[in-house]
């Protein structure tokens, strides 16, 4: 096979390396946090994990969402996305293995800090550097094939902790390794096609004040409408069982790992031919407005459901509808950010919708659930991501 591009589309080697790339990237914290850091803490905390473990998602959340956009805006300031990306991988690496040395909560907390740092060094630059490279044509394809990444991070956590595999410590030289395995590839071989005019060195496109505004208002829409779809993923991110037990209590932890597992392997597919088909039709906007659709249809039949068979297929239509939004919307957030110079620090704050939801949703989820139950939550998560349809549908395509 041959890898050569042509002046119009980004080489084939490029791309799956990226893909296998941000891949790694989800490697480098998925099965970390939810399994290997709780364990370490529920260990050194006893009775008190659960508050602990609150305190360090807490402040891990708030230092990853600086470290993306001050590690995002260097690599633009610099002008070099490989440098950043090589050092971060590094470095998270590193303090990843040396999380087996600690032994007192508050500088397991330190450590934390300085990770989800370092953690970010590698991903800030990582997902500006395929806004330096895919153009606009290939944003679809390019959010269908980062669907991977959410899948191969779920898989990644069940394979290091399968029984005989590695102790704990060596589970935490075993993520590091397949991180490595994953990033090191794309920054040796990967040599993208140069798009010229997706960087700042191409001229300037002079705007009308008309086309202006509707760029600021494509942005802050399309801002707006992942942060409404993100908030109802981290409401159900953390409670989804308890969710089904409530519905029935045969739904064990297993059972829903198995959902969980479905919906994230039938999201690939799912997302690589939804962006293949905006990316022929040049409809980057559409798929997106669609698939907030299904969630809220999704979600409202979660909110009546009383049966175990009806209450996996509504969140499977739930699941598989966000898995394959937030794919594509990340491929689609690199075309509409407006100022090439700047692309690394503005999908930095793009990204504060990752993170922001995961710091406040629980609480709501407490908040509600307990008086209310999960219905109500439910429905008002539905009229959320409704929302998110109708401010993508009202804003028209992209062209």
């Amino acid at each position: 096979m041959s890898y050569k591009a042509t002046s119009a589309h980004q080489g084939t080697r490029f791309m799956a390396l990226y893909t296998l790339a941000m891949a790694g990237g989800a490697i480098a914290y998925v099965p970390f946090l939810t399994v290997l850091l709780p364990v370490r803490i529920s260990g050194m905390a006893g009775d008190s994990d659960v508050q602990w473990l609150a305190y360090v998602t807490f402040t891990g959340a708030i230092a990853a969402s600086l470290g993306n956009i001050a590690f995002g805006w260097l690599s633009d300031i610099t002008g070099s996305r490989r440098m950043w990306i090589l050092a971060g991988l590094v470095l998270s690496s590193i303090l990843l293995v040396n999380f087996a040395h600690v032994e007192r909560l508050n500088t397991l907390i330190a450590l934390i800090l300085a990770w989800q740092l370092s953690l970010n060094m590698m991903l800030g630059p990582l997902g500006a550097w395929a806004g330096d490279c895919v153009p606009d044509h290939q944003k679809g394809m390019l959010g269908g094939l980062l669907a991977f990444s959410p899948a191969l991070g779920a898989l990644s956590g069940a394979f290091i902790t399968l029984p005989g595999l590695a102790g704990p410590d060596t589970r935490l030289w075993l993520v590091a390794v397949l991180v490595c395995v994953c990033v090191l590839p794309v920054l040796l071989f990967g040599k993208p096609v140069k798009f010229p005019e997706l960087h700042d060195s191409a001229a300037p496109v002079q705007m009308t004040a008309e086309q202006s505004r509707r760029a600021r208002r494509l942005v802050v829409r399309m801002w707006v409408a992942r942060l409404l779809i993100q908030i109802s993923e981290a409401a159900l991110f953390a409670y989804l069982y308890f969710w089904f037990r409530s519905v029935d209590t045969a739904m064990g932890p297993s059972n829903t790992a198995q959902v969980l597992s479905l919906v994230l392997v039938a999201a690939i597919p799912a997302a690589m031919i939804t962006g293949k088909w905006a990316d022929r039709q040049g409809r980057p906007i559409f798929p997106l407005a669609v698939c907030a659709a299904f969630s809220s249809i999704g979600l409202a039949a979660m909110a009546v459901s009383f049966s175990l068979t009806t209450a996996i297929a509504a969140y499977v239509v739930f699941g598989l509808a966000t898995t394959v939004f937030l794919s594509l919307h990340t491929g689609q957030t690199l075309r509409v950010l407006p100022k090439p110079h700047r692309r690394g620090r503005d999908l930095g704050l793009f990204n504060l919708t990752n993170t922001g939801p995961s710091l406040v949703m629980p609480w709501i989820v407490l908040a509600l659930v307990p008086v209310f139950g999960f219905p109500i939550l439910l429905a008002l998560l539905a009229c959320l991501t409704l929302a998110a349809c109708v401010l993508l549908l009202t804003l028209g395509d992209l062209r």
